[in-house]
């Protein structure tokens, strides 16, 4: 699963990878984000960037909380889930990051290791979102996909968050795009381009923020 993530890249830098509109409100950066935090996506085919809650809730829940057990979505069952299948065909997203958290087991306990691609440059999540109301409550939340681990990720955890790759952001987030397609993009990214390292256990509590929780630690 993917339950902790990095988006640290300047706005501007952002904007210019994603080809989307700078915005305000997704200036702060990220070094710890956790579920139910809101955090930056692209919606659609016109590149709108904006602010989200992790951890889907279905349109027809009857309480915001299941958001909280849907921070991921196996790409083996996305179509078939009731909980995502409508979201699947009608509503998918770009959830941008720079890195990720999975905890590897160790003599010495869990150890947080970092993800990262070779160049350390922002990329995208496979992602899904939802629009959820209940009285006057609105709430737009979305759910990271899920596939299996490549060979760099594999030693630490069995499954890995779909990165896409940059040719497919745009045909994944086009509603007309095929489901054929779209399942083809769900793969484990190459694992030559990534790579990952220790760092500190301060992660492990969402109210810890700051660079220094990326630096790399020697407890290995």
């Amino acid at each position: 699963m993917c339950g902790r993530y990095t988006i640290s890249t300047d706005p501007a830098q952002l904007a210019a990878r994603f080809n989307a509109a700078p915005a305000a409100q997704a200036a702060t950066p990220r070094f710890n984000a956790a579920p139910t935090q809101q955090l930056p996506v692209v919606l659609d085919a016109d590149r709108s960037l904006q602010l989200l809650r992790w951890g889907l809730i279905p349109h027809w829940a009857e309480d915001a909380s299941i958001g909280n057990k849907m921070i991921n979505a196996r790409a083996e069952t996305i179509a078939q889930k009731p909980s995502f299948r409508e979201a699947f065909r009608k509503r998918r997203c770009l959830v941008l990051a720079d890195g990720y958290y999975e905890w590897q087991k160790t003599a010495g306990g869990k150890q947080p290791m970092r993800f990262v691609l070779n160049d350390e440059g922002p990329f995208a999540f496979a992602g899904l979102w939802e629009t959820w109301r209940h009285g006057d409550d609105l709430i737009r939340s979305f759910t990271i996909i899920t596939t299996s681990a490549n060979a760099t990720t594999a030693p630490v955890h069995d499954r890995m968050p779909v990165i896409l790759l940059p040719e497919h952001e745009q045909r994944w987030l086009d509603p007309s795009t095929d489901p054929v397609e779209l399942h083809e993009m769900l793969l484990p990214y190459p694992d030559e381009e990534m790579r990952f390292y220790p760092v500190s256990k301060s992660i492990n509590s969402p109210s810890n923020e700051g660079a220094g929780l990326i630096a790399p630690i020697n407890s290995l």
